[in-house]
């Protein structure tokens, strides 16, 4: 017992800021406050987030998949931070306790339809949910005493004692404090990481080649089908333009329209910008059968958005340069054709605080984690590249596809048939 406890002594009482309050972070800090030895002085930990607690505007629509199908999902940590029934409660409801994909043409046939089967000890394998209900469950399960909102983490240095002095920014901020010290920086700023961009300025994001827009559509009376009770892609017939759909609650549908392009389009600026992307949208799905067109008529230009497909390789660690860690989007950024994004960062936190509370060593600690998630990382990041291409094939590779496809919706139909024989 003293030995296991010897062996945290490396951070007890040590302070940890953790920059970004998203779901790695948040999950890095509940994973750490519940894997700690409750006979040992844990450490400090402050978790600094730039937004305020309020859903910010443009991410109403915007949800989130969790897999449970393979011990690398989401809904395994879930479970392991104590959350799995209540963020179950709040999914996506009418998807039926299978968690399928589906892919449709153009007029809404199926072409394939794919389903999971739970991972022993998990009752389903898979869920969507709001991204703001998920980060809401996290926040009250951690505690918001842990929590600086309105402040954001934009730069970090190493200080000559070896501690990481962390620069702060924001309206939230105490009059006179622009700076913060820890003994461990675990940085979960996201994508466009500010942290990251200061200590590794030429890890940046890559383009994917893929614009989307999208928004949330709501209809009083009833979602329309088959979008009511199934989520996945409408691919367009060789024009390389594909649609995502899914369910977000009782009475409204996410969805997002995405095509090759050379440029990389900026963010809407205006609402008048807002709805000339929705007419844009109604050109580029034109081929798209209804429910396409009442989807879009269906979306307030308030709630609408505009994206490039980016993302970045995995890096290991080297603490030399400081005791910062990287974990969920700004060490691996995914887009969101991987539908892995949410399960990464999960799973982040609950590997980064298990290895550290026990390993002997902060190297060895951070060593192990990156034997976890890097290799992870790089299997998501490759398997999103392989559904861009597949989901905005033109030409030759378009029937390639199409036929590939096919012949795996047949295969899987059959093995389907048998098993229920």
């Amino acid at each position: 017992m003293y030995f296991g406890l010897m062996k945290q002594r490396y951070l007890a009482g040590k302070t940890i800021i953790v920059a970004g309050a998203g779901i790695s972070g948040l999950s890095f800090a509940l994973s750490l406050k519940k894997l700690w030895p409750t006979a040992l002085e844990p450490p400090n930990v402050i978790v600094y987030e730039r937004e305020t607690n309020i859903a910010p505007n443009g991410r109403e629509g915007y949800s989130l998949s969790i897999a449970g199908f393979g011990e690398t999902g989401g809904l395994f940590a879930a479970r392991d931070l104590g959350i799995l029934d209540e963020i179950i409660k709040h999914a996506t409801p009418g998807l039926g306790d299978e968690f399928t994909f589906n892919v449709w043409d153009n007029s809404w046939g199926e072409i394939l339809k794919l389903k999971f089967k739970p991972a022993p000890g998990l009752s389903t394998a898979g869920i969507r949910i709001p991204r703001k209900v998920l980060r809401k469950v996290l926040v009250d399960a951690l505690g918001q005493d842990h929590i600086r909102w309105g402040i954001g983490c934009v730069g970090a240095e190493k200080t000559e004692d070896g501690r990481m002095l962390v620069k702060l920014s924001g309206g939230n901020l105490p009059v006179g404090q622009s700076v913060a010290e820890c003994d461990l920086l675990v940085v979960a700023d996201g994508a466009s990481s500010k942290i990251r961009s200061s200590l590794r300025p030429d890890d940046g994001l890559s383009y994917a080649g893929i614009m989307q827009k999208g928004g949330l559509a709501i209809f009083p009376n009833g979602i329309p089908k088959p979008v009511d009770k199934n989520w996945g892609m409408v691919i367009s017939s060789g024009k390389g333009v594909a649609l995502f759909v899914s369910p977000y609650d009782e009475t409204s549908v996410a969805w997002g329209i995405s095509y090759r392009s050379s440029t990389i389009e900026p963010p809407l600026d205006s609402i008048e910008d807002a709805q000339s992307m929705l007419d844009e949208c109604r050109e580029l799905g034109k081929e798209f059968s209804d429910p396409f067109q009442a989807i879009i008529n269906a979306t307030n230009p308030k709630d609408v958005s505009r994206l490039a497909a980016r993302d970045k390789k995995p890096f290991n660690h080297d603490l030399t340069a400081g005791q910062v860690i990287f974990i969920g989007d700004s060490n691996h950024a995914v887009s969101p054709f991987s539908g892995y994004g949410a399960s990464l960062a999960l799973k982040d936190g609950w590997d980064l605080s298990s290895q550290l509370c026990h390993a002997t060593s902060l190297s060895d600690a951070v060593k192990a984690y990156d034997a976890i998630s890097v290799p992870r990382a790089t299997k998501v990041l490759k398997e999103s590249h392989s559904r861009i291409n597949m989901g905005h094939a033109t030409g030759m590779n378009y029937l390639f596809a199409r036929a590939f496809l096919s012949i795996g919706g047949f295969i899987l139909g059959i093995k389907d048939a048998i098993s229920h024989a």
